[in-house]
C-alpha cells in the first residue's frame, strides 16, 4: 500500500465524490442546528428535539431492503445523486415554511421524514460507491478521507447553521439548498464507475443477503453493534440546544461551536490516523476509545463551564472517529461487493439507531430525568458496553491488522 497519504485523490473521480460527501454534510449540519434551534426556540420542548430524529431514522428502518437492493442493483452514482436533489428539495420546502411564516413543528416533521426515507438510499449508496473510484492499494486511504470529509462538515457545517441561524432562518436554510445542488451536480459529473452486480433475479437470499453477510462475519457484526449501542445511550447532539440555551446560556453561535466541537475533535484524530495508520493492536484500540468516548461524555454532561464542555466534546469527538475508522476499513474492505450495497444498508440502520434513534431516546429521557442526568448516565453506560463486547466478542478484540 501507497504512503501518500493524498493517494486518493490522484484519481478525480473520488476528489469530486469527496467533494460532494463534504458539501452534503455540511448542507445537512446547516439544516440540522437552525431546525433544532428555532423548533427548541418557539417550544420549549425537548421531545420535539428528540422527534428530529426519530422521524428521520425510521425512514431507513422500514426501507432497509429496498435502499440496499437499489444501492446493489442500480448504479451506486445515480442512487446517491437522485437521493441529494430530494434533500434539496426538503430543505427548500422547510425555507418556504420559514418564509410564510408557517413554521410549524408537524409540517417540519413531515419534512424531515421525507429527508429521511432520501437519506436511506443515499448513505448506502454513498458509503458503498467510494470502493468502485479507487483501487484496492488507496482503499484505506480513501477511507480516512471520506470519513474526514463527514467530520469536517461537522465542524463548518454546525457553526455556518449557528452564524446563519443568527442572521435569518431563512438564509440558512436557503444557503443549504443551494450547497445540495452542487453536491448533486458533482455527484452526476462523475463518469459510470465499475460496479459488480449479482447475477440471477432477485430472491429472499438476495433481499436478505446484508443480514446475512454481516450475521455470519462476527467480527464486523461486533464492530458495528459496539458502535451503535455505545452512541445510542451515549449520544448528546439532540440535547445540545438545551446546554446552549439553559445550562451554558452560550446562544445559537454557541449551539454552532458546540455541535462543531466533536468533529474538531474528529478531524485531528483522522490526520493522525491517516498520517500514522492502525497498524497493530486494532481491536484493543477500538474497545479503549469506546471507553473514553463515554468518559468524555460523562465530563460533558456534568459541565457548566462552556470552555470544559468544548473540550470534553472535543474528546468525544476524537474517540469515536477511531472507533468509525476501524469499523469502515472491516465493512468495506472485507465486503463483497455485489452485496456490499445492502451490508451498507444494514449499517445505516445501525448507524441511524445509534444517532437518531438515539437523538430520541435522549429527548424523551430528558423530558422525564433531565438533560445532565441522561446525558451522564449514558457516558457511564458507553463504558459499561465497551467492556461487556469485550467479552462478547473475543475475535474482534484479538484483532490485531485492519488489512
Amino acid at each position: 500500500m501507497t504512503d501518500d497519504r493524498f493517494a486518493a485523490f490522484k484519481h478525480r473521480s473520488f476528489a469530486q465524490y469527496f467533494s460532494a460527501r463534504f458539501l452534503t454534510s455540511f448542507a445537512t449540519q446547516t439544516v440540522s442546528v437552525a431546525v433544532g434551534w428555532q423548533i427548541y426556540d418557539e417550544t420549549q420542548n425537548a421531545l420535539l428535539l428528540g422527534l428530529i430524529g426519530l422521524v428521520q431514522f425510521t425512514p431507513a428502518l422500514l426501507l432497509v431492503i429496498a435502499t440496499g437492493l437499489a444501492s446493489d442493483k442500480l448504479g451506486r452514482r445515480m442512487v446517491m445523486g437522485s437521493s441529494i436533489i430530494v434533500e434539496m428539495a426538503c430543505a427548500g420546502a422547510i425555507l418556504y415554511l420559514a418564509l410564510t411564516q408557517q413554521f410549524r413543528p408537524v409540517w417540519v416533521l413531515s419534512l424531515l421524514g421525507v429527508f429521511g426515507v432520501a437519506r436511506a438510499f443515499h448513505n448506502p449508496a454513498s458509503s458503498s460507491l467510494v470502493v468502485n473510484l479507487v483501487p484496492r492499494a488507496d482503499f484505506a486511504n480513501a477511507v480516512g478521507w471520506t470519513t474526514s470529509s463527514w467530520q469536517l462538515a461537522s465542524i463548518f457545517g454546525p457553526v455556518a447553521g449557528g452564524l446563519l441561524y443568527g442572521v435569518s432562518g431563512p438564509i440558512a436554510y436557503g444557503t443549504a439548498a443551494g450547497i445540495y445542488a452542487v453536491a448533486a451536480i458533482l455527484i452526476f459529473s462523475i463518469p459510470k464507475p465499475p460496479q459488480t452486480f449479482e447475477k440471477g433475479g432477485t430472491s429472499l437470499s438476495t433481499l436478505i443477503g446484508g443480514f446475512s453477510y454481516i450475521w455470519k462475519e462476527k467480527i464486523v457484526l461486533g464492530a458495528i453493534s459496539l458502535d451503535m449501542f455505545a452512541v445510542l445511550l451515549a449520544g448528546a447532539v439532540a440535547l445540545l440546544p438545551i446546554y446552549a440555551r439553559d445550562i451554558l446560556e452560550v446562544g445559537p453561535i454557541g449551539l454552532g461551536l458546540l455541535r462543531a466541537a466533536p468533529g474538531l475533535g474528529a478531524v485531528i484524530m483522522i490526520t493522525l490516523l491517516i498520517a500514522f495508520p492502525i497498524k497493530r493492536h486494532a481491536g484493543v484500540l477500538l474497545f479503549v476509545t469506546v471507553a473514553l468516548f463515554g468518559l468524555m461524555t460523562t465530563i460533558f454532561g456534568f459541565s457548566t463551564v462552556a470552555w470544559l464542555s468544548i473540550l470534553a466534546l472535543m474528546g468525544v469527538g476524537a474517540f469515536d472517529m477511531v472507533s468509525v475508522y476501524i469499523r469502515e476499513i472491516i465493512l468495506q474492505l472485507w465486503t463483497p461487493d455485489h452485496v456490499r450495497g445492502r451490508v451498507n444498508a444494514v449499517n445505516s440502520i445501525f448507524l441511524g439507531a445509534s444517532n437518531e434513534l438515539g437523538e430520541a431516546r435522549a429527548g424523551l429521557m430528558a423530558a422525564v430525568y433531565g438533560a445532565v442526568f441522561t446525558v451522564t448516565a449514558g457516558g457511564i453506560a458507553a463504558i459499561g458496553v465497551a467492556a461487556l463486547w469485550a467479552k462478547l466478542f473475543p475475535r474482534l478484540r484479538q484483532t490485531d491488522t485492519l488489512d
